[in-house]
């Protein structure tokens, strides 16, 4: 018997629990995370050591009672996450608009209009999967030489992996793997397709990737340069999705123009807007950003002139 065969056996059940949450109504999905918030909090204590590190390093100015809250509201994000993400399996349209509302949309239907391709940096920070519901407020739709799209890291669990993939084209996306993205967008743009593909772009680079360092959130940090390197090979107009908490499980997504032509912008130009706008985000409102992800777990160093700068700040 095939793996893919035991696969499907094995996780049958779990595909069907999800359907049967997908179907619950709002109220008890999230009394469903309230109780998860409690096991992966105080029970598991689930990374626990990490969040506290990441958040007491990221704000020395803030009181341990601060720290706390943020913590724990963390969590409760984290547990709710999980179940608006199992929703999306049978959520309606006009559910996910009254809930994730977007602000800006236009600029993506005028790109289209002018015939451009577009990159979209997002982080993880709110509900990033809700993110490709901008297919139910755009006027281009999906198809006929559109295409919306996202970048993600395939799993290593193949019956997952095929769930998560089935789960974010629900609103009409394509998920393209991190390898091979460039190659996918270089040939349709070559056939005069237009494409808007997302890029979550705040996890730490790959072993192989020295990535462009700056200082975020009071750490010297390597952000992703792939995605600036792709968007000035083909000249992407670049924007930003700034996502903002507005009550349990409303969130609001303003589209914010980064630049128009990258080529005409220095090096790391790109890169570094994009960390401002999310930094920026991330210290208004802490507790909706991915605190459990080790970011800064393979030190670097600063450039040589900005480790200079620091150097005499801190004299």
């Amino acid at each position: 018997m095939k793996r893919t065969t035991k696969d499907n056996l094995l996780y049958a059940p779990v595909g069907a629990f999800f359907h049967v949450m997908a179907h619950l109504p709002w109220w008890l999905l999230y009394g469903i995370a309230d109780v998860a918030y409690f096991i992966v909090f105080h029970v598991v204590r689930y990374r626990r050591k990490i969040v506290w590190k990441n958040l007491t390093e990221c704000f020395p100015e803030k009181t341990e009672a601060e720290l706390r809250e943020i913590e724990r509201e963390s969590y409760r994000q984290f547990a709710d996450y999980f179940v608006e993400t199992i929703k999306i399996l049978h959520i309606s349209d006009s559910d996910i608009k009254k809930r994730f509302v977007f602000k800006g949309v236009e600029q993506i239907d005028q790109a289209f209009d002018e015939g451009r391709s577009m990159m979209l940096y997002a982080a993880h920070y709110c509900n990033w999967e809700w993110i490709m519901s901008v297919t139910r407020w755009t006027r281009h739709k999906p198809g006929n030489g559109v295409t919306f799209g996202q970048v993600y890291q395939p799993l290593e669990n193949e019956w997952f992996d095929r769930f998560f993939l089935r789960l974010r084209g629900h609103f009409g996306s394509v998920c393209y793997p991190k390898r091979y993205v460039y190659l996918e967008m270089v040939r349709k743009i070559r056939r005069s397709e237009k494409m808007i593909v997302g890029f979550i772009s705040d996890q730490h680079p790959l072993s192989n990737d020295e990535g462009h360092v700056i200082k975020f959130l009071n750490h010297p940090t390597a952000l992703i340069s792939g995605s600036e390197e792709i968007a000035r090979r083909l000249d992407l107009k670049v924007m930003y999705a700034d996502v903002r908490h507005i009550s349990r499980g409303h969130y609001e997504c303003t589209i914010v123009p980064i630049c128009n032509h990258p080529a005409e912008l220095p090096k790391g130009e790109i890169t570094d807007r994009y960390a401002r706008l999310l930094e920026n985000r991330i210290i208004a409102e802490p507790p909706y950003w991915l605190w459990t992800h080790n970011r800064w777990k393979r030190p670097v160093q600063y450039p040589k002139a900005e480790q200079q700068s620091e150097e005499g700040q801190s004299k």
